[in-house]
Protein backbone atom coordinates (compact mmCIF):
# COMPACT_ATOMS: atom_id res chain seq x y z
CA UNK A 1 0.00 0.00 0.00
CA UNK A 2 1.38 3.37 -1.04
CA UNK A 3 0.70 6.74 0.51
CA UNK A 4 -0.82 9.46 -1.68
CA UNK A 5 -1.06 13.23 -1.18
CA UNK A 6 -3.58 15.00 -3.43
CA UNK A 7 -3.50 18.80 -3.43
CA UNK A 8 -6.66 20.62 -4.44
CA UNK A 9 -7.08 24.37 -4.69
CA UNK A 10 -10.75 25.31 -5.11
CA UNK A 11 -11.09 28.12 -7.64
CA UNK A 12 -14.71 29.25 -7.97
CA UNK A 13 -16.74 26.11 -8.60
CA UNK A 14 -17.03 22.51 -7.44
CA UNK A 15 -15.18 20.90 -10.34
CA UNK A 16 -11.71 20.77 -8.77
CA UNK A 17 -12.90 19.43 -5.44
CA UNK A 18 -15.44 17.19 -7.16
CA UNK A 19 -12.82 15.40 -9.22
CA UNK A 20 -10.19 15.13 -6.47
CA UNK A 21 -12.68 13.94 -3.84
CA UNK A 22 -14.03 11.28 -6.18
CA UNK A 23 -10.50 10.18 -7.08
CA UNK A 24 -9.39 10.09 -3.43
CA UNK A 25 -12.36 7.92 -2.45
CA UNK A 26 -11.72 5.47 -5.24
CA UNK A 27 -8.00 5.19 -4.53
CA UNK A 28 -8.76 4.46 -0.88
CA UNK A 29 -11.83 2.29 -1.33
CA UNK A 30 -11.07 0.21 -4.41
CA UNK A 31 -7.29 0.24 -4.47
CA UNK A 32 -6.64 0.27 -0.71
CA UNK A 33 -4.21 3.18 -0.87
CA UNK A 34 -3.46 5.53 2.03
CA UNK A 35 -4.80 8.87 0.81
CA UNK A 36 -4.61 12.42 2.15
CA UNK A 37 -6.61 15.09 0.36
CA UNK A 38 -5.36 18.62 1.00
CA UNK A 39 -8.12 21.19 0.40
CA UNK A 40 -7.87 24.97 0.76
CA UNK A 41 -11.66 25.50 0.90
CA UNK A 42 -13.47 23.11 3.23
CA UNK A 43 -16.76 24.95 2.76
CA UNK A 44 -16.84 23.86 -0.90
CA UNK A 45 -15.92 20.32 0.16
CA UNK A 46 -18.77 20.24 2.70
CA UNK A 47 -21.27 21.13 -0.06
CA UNK A 48 -20.60 17.89 -1.89
CA UNK A 49 -19.90 15.90 1.29
CA UNK A 50 -22.48 17.03 3.88
CA UNK A 51 -20.98 14.81 6.61
CA UNK A 52 -17.75 16.84 6.46
CA UNK A 53 -16.73 19.36 9.10
CA UNK A 54 -16.23 22.66 7.31
CA UNK A 55 -13.56 23.89 9.73
CA UNK A 56 -11.71 20.77 10.91
CA UNK A 57 -7.96 20.77 10.35
CA UNK A 58 -8.06 17.01 9.87
CA UNK A 59 -10.91 14.55 9.44
CA UNK A 60 -11.64 11.09 8.08
CA UNK A 61 -14.23 10.79 5.35
CA UNK A 62 -14.92 7.57 3.40
CA UNK A 63 -11.50 6.16 4.21
CA UNK A 64 -9.71 9.36 3.16
CA UNK A 65 -7.84 11.71 5.47
CA UNK A 66 -9.07 15.17 4.48
CA UNK A 67 -6.73 17.93 5.60
CA UNK A 68 -7.13 21.69 5.54
CA UNK A 69 -4.32 23.06 3.39
CA UNK A 70 -2.52 25.29 5.92
CA UNK A 71 -1.02 28.63 4.96
CA UNK A 72 1.73 29.02 5.93
CA UNK A 73 2.56 25.36 5.32
CA UNK A 74 3.35 23.13 8.28
CA UNK A 75 5.93 20.39 7.82
CA UNK A 76 4.46 16.98 7.13
CA UNK A 77 5.93 13.74 5.77
CA UNK A 78 5.98 13.52 1.98
CA UNK A 79 3.83 10.78 0.45
CA UNK A 80 4.97 8.11 -2.03
CA UNK A 81 2.78 9.67 -4.73
CA UNK A 82 2.07 13.39 -4.89
CA UNK A 83 -0.72 14.69 -7.12
CA UNK A 84 -0.78 18.36 -7.97
CA UNK A 85 -4.36 18.66 -9.23
CA UNK A 86 -4.99 21.01 -12.13
CA UNK A 87 -1.66 22.84 -11.87
CA UNK A 88 -2.37 24.22 -8.40
CA UNK A 89 0.69 25.73 -6.74
CA UNK A 90 1.92 23.28 -4.14
CA UNK A 91 3.63 24.62 -1.01
CA UNK A 92 7.27 25.48 -1.65
CA UNK A 93 8.24 23.87 1.66
CA UNK A 94 6.57 20.60 0.63
CA UNK A 95 8.40 20.57 -2.71
CA UNK A 96 11.68 21.20 -0.87
CA UNK A 97 10.87 18.27 1.41
CA UNK A 98 10.27 16.14 -1.70
CA UNK A 99 13.80 16.93 -2.91
CA UNK A 100 15.25 15.78 0.44
CA UNK A 101 13.27 12.56 0.61
CA UNK A 102 15.62 9.53 0.66
CA UNK A 103 13.31 7.64 -1.70
CA UNK A 104 11.98 9.82 -4.47
CA UNK A 105 8.23 10.42 -4.60
CA UNK A 106 6.28 10.19 -7.85
CA UNK A 107 5.14 13.72 -8.66
CA UNK A 108 2.12 13.94 -10.95
CA UNK A 109 0.37 16.96 -12.38
CA UNK A 110 -3.22 15.80 -12.92
CA UNK A 111 -4.41 17.94 -15.81
CA UNK A 112 -7.86 19.13 -16.80
CA UNK A 113 -9.90 16.84 -19.00
CA UNK A 114 -9.60 17.56 -22.71
CA UNK A 115 -10.37 15.79 -25.98
CA UNK A 116 -7.81 17.83 -27.93
CA UNK A 117 -5.58 15.59 -30.07
CA UNK A 118 -2.29 16.86 -28.58
CA UNK A 119 -3.23 15.38 -25.19
CA UNK A 120 -2.31 11.86 -26.31
CA UNK A 121 1.27 12.86 -27.18
CA UNK A 122 1.79 14.66 -23.84
CA UNK A 123 0.17 12.15 -21.51
CA UNK A 124 2.67 10.55 -19.13
CA UNK A 125 5.62 12.70 -20.18
CA UNK A 126 8.14 13.80 -17.52
CA UNK A 127 9.35 17.36 -17.00
CA UNK A 128 12.63 18.00 -15.20
CA UNK A 129 12.26 20.66 -12.50
CA UNK A 130 14.90 23.17 -11.40
CA UNK A 131 15.45 21.26 -8.15
CA UNK A 132 16.26 18.04 -10.00
CA UNK A 133 12.88 16.38 -9.44
CA UNK A 134 10.80 15.04 -12.29
CA UNK A 135 7.13 15.93 -12.62
CA UNK A 136 4.92 13.81 -14.86
CA UNK A 137 1.92 15.16 -16.72
CA UNK A 138 -1.13 12.93 -16.42
CA UNK A 139 -4.03 13.68 -18.74
CA UNK A 140 -7.52 12.24 -18.28
CA UNK A 141 -9.15 11.57 -21.61
CA UNK A 142 -11.47 9.65 -23.87
CA UNK A 143 -9.03 7.37 -25.70
CA UNK A 144 -6.77 4.49 -24.76
CA UNK A 145 -3.72 6.73 -25.25
CA UNK A 146 -4.78 8.97 -22.33
CA UNK A 147 -5.34 8.47 -18.61
CA UNK A 148 -9.01 7.59 -18.97
CA UNK A 149 -11.97 8.81 -16.92
CA UNK A 150 -13.00 8.37 -13.31
CA UNK A 151 -15.24 5.30 -13.13
CA UNK A 152 -15.80 3.15 -10.07
CA UNK A 153 -15.57 -0.58 -10.68
CA UNK A 154 -19.25 -1.23 -10.00
CA UNK A 155 -20.62 2.00 -11.50
CA UNK A 156 -22.11 0.61 -14.72
CA UNK A 157 -23.67 -2.37 -12.94
CA UNK A 158 -25.25 -0.09 -10.32
CA UNK A 159 -26.60 2.21 -12.98
CA UNK A 160 -28.06 -0.63 -15.03
CA UNK A 161 -29.76 -2.10 -11.96
CA UNK A 162 -31.16 1.31 -11.03
CA UNK A 163 -32.50 2.03 -14.50
CA UNK A 164 -33.95 -1.47 -14.83
CA UNK A 165 -36.10 -0.92 -11.71
CA UNK A 166 -39.02 1.37 -12.65
CA UNK A 167 -39.56 2.31 -9.00
CA UNK A 168 -35.95 3.16 -8.18
CA UNK A 169 -36.01 6.61 -9.77
CA UNK A 170 -39.41 7.39 -8.25
CA UNK A 171 -38.18 6.52 -4.76
CA UNK A 172 -35.04 8.57 -5.24
CA UNK A 173 -36.87 11.63 -6.57
CA UNK A 174 -39.53 11.46 -3.86
CA UNK A 175 -36.74 11.79 -1.29
CA UNK A 176 -35.93 15.11 -2.98
CA UNK A 177 -39.57 16.19 -2.79
CA UNK A 178 -40.17 15.51 -6.48
CA UNK A 179 -43.30 13.71 -7.68
CA UNK A 180 -42.97 12.97 -11.40
CA UNK A 181 -46.06 12.55 -13.54
CA UNK A 182 -46.27 9.49 -15.79
CA UNK A 183 -46.42 11.45 -19.04
CA UNK A 184 -43.51 13.80 -18.29
CA UNK A 185 -40.01 13.39 -19.58
CA UNK A 186 -37.41 14.47 -17.03
CA UNK A 187 -34.47 16.82 -17.58
CA UNK A 188 -31.84 17.86 -15.03
CA UNK A 189 -30.22 21.29 -15.36
CA UNK A 190 -26.79 21.95 -13.87
CA UNK A 191 -25.03 24.85 -15.57
CA UNK A 192 -23.16 28.09 -15.09
CA UNK A 193 -24.94 31.37 -15.72
CA UNK A 194 -26.25 30.86 -19.24
CA UNK A 195 -27.71 33.48 -21.56
CA UNK A 196 -28.98 30.72 -23.86
CA UNK A 197 -31.28 29.32 -21.22
CA UNK A 198 -34.32 31.50 -21.89
CA UNK A 199 -34.67 30.43 -25.51
CA UNK A 200 -34.39 26.76 -24.56
CA UNK A 201 -37.00 27.09 -21.80
CA UNK A 202 -39.32 28.82 -24.27
CA UNK A 203 -38.92 25.89 -26.64
CA UNK A 204 -39.61 23.36 -23.87
CA UNK A 205 -42.70 25.27 -22.78
CA UNK A 206 -44.02 25.35 -26.38
CA UNK A 207 -43.24 21.69 -27.06
CA UNK A 208 -45.90 19.01 -27.50
CA UNK A 209 -43.99 16.88 -24.99
CA UNK A 210 -44.57 17.54 -21.29
CA UNK A 211 -41.31 18.16 -19.44
CA UNK A 212 -40.29 18.23 -15.78
CA UNK A 213 -37.12 20.29 -15.40
CA UNK A 214 -35.19 19.65 -12.19
CA UNK A 215 -32.88 22.49 -11.16
CA UNK A 216 -30.52 21.96 -8.21
CA UNK A 217 -29.70 25.10 -6.25
CA UNK A 218 -26.79 26.80 -7.94
CA UNK A 219 -25.54 29.42 -10.32
CA UNK A 220 -28.01 28.86 -13.17
CA UNK A 221 -31.01 29.35 -10.89
CA UNK A 222 -30.83 33.14 -11.34
CA UNK A 223 -31.38 32.66 -15.10
CA UNK A 224 -34.35 30.40 -14.42
CA UNK A 225 -35.82 32.99 -12.05
CA UNK A 226 -35.36 35.71 -14.65
CA UNK A 227 -37.26 33.63 -17.18
CA UNK A 228 -39.99 32.77 -14.67
CA UNK A 229 -40.27 36.37 -13.48
CA UNK A 230 -39.94 35.62 -9.78
CA UNK A 231 -37.85 34.16 -7.00
CA UNK A 232 -37.68 30.38 -6.69
CA UNK A 233 -36.53 28.51 -3.58
CA UNK A 234 -35.90 24.83 -2.96
CA UNK A 235 -39.13 22.90 -3.45
CA UNK A 236 -40.81 25.66 -5.47
CA UNK A 237 -42.42 24.89 -8.82
CA UNK A 238 -43.19 27.02 -11.84
CA UNK A 239 -45.47 26.05 -14.74
CA UNK A 240 -45.59 27.43 -18.27
CA UNK A 241 -47.12 25.55 -21.16
CA UNK A 242 -45.72 22.03 -21.37
CA UNK A 243 -42.91 22.83 -18.92
CA UNK A 244 -42.91 22.27 -15.17
CA UNK A 245 -39.83 23.54 -13.34
CA UNK A 246 -38.93 22.42 -9.82
CA UNK A 247 -35.99 23.57 -7.72
CA UNK A 248 -34.34 20.76 -5.78
CA UNK A 249 -31.61 20.78 -3.11
CA UNK A 250 -27.93 20.75 -4.06
CA UNK A 251 -27.25 17.03 -3.64
CA UNK A 252 -24.17 15.33 -2.20
CA UNK A 253 -21.80 13.83 -4.74
CA UNK A 254 -22.99 10.24 -4.23
CA UNK A 255 -26.57 11.28 -5.02
CA UNK A 256 -25.76 13.10 -8.23
CA UNK A 257 -25.46 9.86 -10.20
CA UNK A 258 -29.00 8.66 -9.32
CA UNK A 259 -30.29 12.10 -10.31
CA UNK A 260 -28.71 11.72 -13.75
CA UNK A 261 -29.93 8.14 -14.01
CA UNK A 262 -33.47 9.28 -13.16
CA UNK A 263 -33.64 11.76 -16.03
CA UNK A 264 -34.14 11.32 -19.75
CA UNK A 265 -31.83 14.23 -20.65
CA UNK A 266 -29.13 15.93 -18.59
CA UNK A 267 -27.62 19.39 -18.92
CA UNK A 268 -24.26 19.39 -17.15
CA UNK A 269 -21.31 21.69 -16.62
CA UNK A 270 -17.58 21.70 -15.93
CA UNK A 271 -15.70 18.41 -15.67
CA UNK A 272 -17.03 16.10 -12.96
CA UNK A 273 -20.71 16.25 -13.92
CA UNK A 274 -19.72 16.11 -17.60
CA UNK A 275 -18.07 12.73 -17.04
CA UNK A 276 -20.89 11.41 -14.86
CA UNK A 277 -23.45 12.31 -17.54
CA UNK A 278 -21.59 10.09 -19.99
CA UNK A 279 -21.70 7.16 -17.60
CA UNK A 280 -25.44 7.76 -17.17
CA UNK A 281 -25.93 6.68 -20.78
CA UNK A 282 -28.59 9.32 -21.44
CA UNK A 283 -28.59 12.27 -23.88
CA UNK A 284 -26.75 15.24 -22.41
CA UNK A 285 -25.46 18.70 -23.26
CA UNK A 286 -22.29 20.20 -21.80
CA UNK A 287 -21.88 23.77 -20.59
CA UNK A 288 -18.10 24.16 -20.72
CA UNK A 289 -16.32 26.56 -18.37
CA UNK A 290 -15.75 29.82 -20.22
CA UNK A 291 -12.15 30.93 -20.82
CA UNK A 292 -10.53 34.06 -22.20
CA UNK A 293 -10.30 34.45 -25.97
CA UNK A 294 -12.89 31.66 -26.37
CA UNK A 295 -10.27 28.97 -25.79
CA UNK A 296 -13.05 26.85 -24.27
CA UNK A 297 -14.81 26.64 -27.63
CA UNK A 298 -11.76 24.93 -29.13
CA UNK A 299 -12.01 22.32 -26.38
CA UNK A 300 -15.75 21.97 -26.98
CA UNK A 301 -15.22 21.46 -30.70
CA UNK A 302 -12.47 18.91 -30.01
CA UNK A 303 -14.84 16.85 -27.89
CA UNK A 304 -17.64 17.09 -30.45
CA UNK A 305 -15.28 15.94 -33.20
CA UNK A 306 -14.35 12.86 -31.17
CA UNK A 307 -17.82 12.19 -29.83
CA UNK A 308 -19.58 12.58 -33.20
CA UNK A 309 -17.09 10.62 -35.31
CA UNK A 310 -19.13 8.19 -37.43
CA UNK A 311 -22.46 9.75 -36.49
CA UNK A 312 -25.22 10.24 -39.03
CA UNK A 313 -24.55 13.62 -40.64
CA UNK A 314 -28.03 15.02 -40.02
CA UNK A 315 -27.93 14.10 -36.32
CA UNK A 316 -24.39 15.43 -36.07
CA UNK A 317 -25.37 18.80 -37.55
CA UNK A 318 -28.33 19.21 -35.19
CA UNK A 319 -26.36 18.07 -32.14
CA UNK A 320 -23.45 20.34 -32.97
CA UNK A 321 -25.78 23.31 -33.48
CA UNK A 322 -27.48 22.84 -30.12
CA UNK A 323 -24.27 22.31 -28.17
CA UNK A 324 -22.71 25.40 -29.70
CA UNK A 325 -25.86 27.46 -29.08
CA UNK A 326 -25.90 26.24 -25.47
CA UNK A 327 -22.41 27.67 -25.20
CA UNK A 328 -23.24 31.05 -26.70
CA UNK A 329 -22.97 30.47 -30.44
CA UNK A 330 -26.50 30.42 -31.86
CA UNK A 331 -30.16 30.26 -30.85
CA UNK A 332 -30.64 27.44 -28.34
CA UNK A 333 -34.42 27.42 -28.82
CA UNK A 334 -34.28 26.93 -32.58
CA UNK A 335 -31.47 24.41 -32.30
CA UNK A 336 -33.36 22.43 -29.66
CA UNK A 337 -36.54 22.20 -31.74
CA UNK A 338 -34.57 20.46 -34.49
CA UNK A 339 -32.58 18.18 -32.19
CA UNK A 340 -35.64 17.23 -30.15
CA UNK A 341 -37.03 15.26 -33.10
CA UNK A 342 -33.90 13.12 -33.06
CA UNK A 343 -34.02 12.03 -29.43
CA UNK A 344 -34.20 8.27 -30.20
CA UNK A 345 -31.10 8.47 -32.43
CA UNK A 346 -29.32 10.67 -29.91
CA UNK A 347 -30.13 8.27 -27.08
CA UNK A 348 -28.88 5.25 -29.02
CA UNK A 349 -25.62 7.03 -29.85
CA UNK A 350 -25.01 7.93 -26.21
CA UNK A 351 -25.44 4.32 -25.18
CA UNK A 352 -22.88 3.15 -27.73
CA UNK A 353 -20.46 5.91 -26.71
CA UNK A 354 -20.73 4.98 -23.05
CA UNK A 355 -20.03 1.33 -23.80
CA UNK A 356 -16.92 2.28 -25.78
CA UNK A 357 -15.63 4.43 -22.92
CA UNK A 358 -16.21 1.67 -20.38
CA UNK A 359 -13.80 -0.61 -22.26
CA UNK A 360 -10.90 1.69 -21.30
CA UNK A 361 -8.93 1.65 -18.06
CA UNK A 362 -10.41 4.09 -15.56
CA UNK A 363 -8.41 7.02 -14.22
CA UNK A 364 -7.79 5.72 -10.69
CA UNK A 365 -6.69 2.28 -11.88
CA UNK A 366 -4.45 3.93 -14.47
CA UNK A 367 -2.77 6.08 -11.82
CA UNK A 368 -2.07 3.08 -9.61
CA UNK A 369 -0.63 1.18 -12.57
CA UNK A 370 1.48 4.20 -13.58
CA UNK A 371 2.99 4.29 -10.08
CA UNK A 372 3.63 0.56 -10.05
CA UNK A 373 5.39 0.71 -13.41
CA UNK A 374 7.40 3.75 -12.29
CA UNK A 375 8.82 2.00 -9.24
Amino acid sequence: MASWDIFCSVVDNYGDIGVTWRLARQLAGEHHQQVRLWVDDLAAFARICPTADGVAVSQQQAGVEVRLWPKPWQDTPVADVVIEAFACEMPVAYIEAMSRRPRQALWLNLEYLSAEPWVESCHGLPSMQANGLQKYFYFPGFTAATGGLLREGDLIARREAFQADPLASLRFLENLGVHPRPHERRISLFAYENAALGGWLDALAASTAATLLLVPEGRVLANVERWAGGTLATGDQYHRGALRVQVIPFVRQEDYDPLLWSCDINAVRGEDSFVRAQWAGRPFVWHIYQQDEDVHLEKLEAFLALFCAGMDEALRADLDAFWMAWNGRGDAGDAWRKLETRLPEWSAWIGNWQRRLSEQTDLAAGLVRFYTNWL
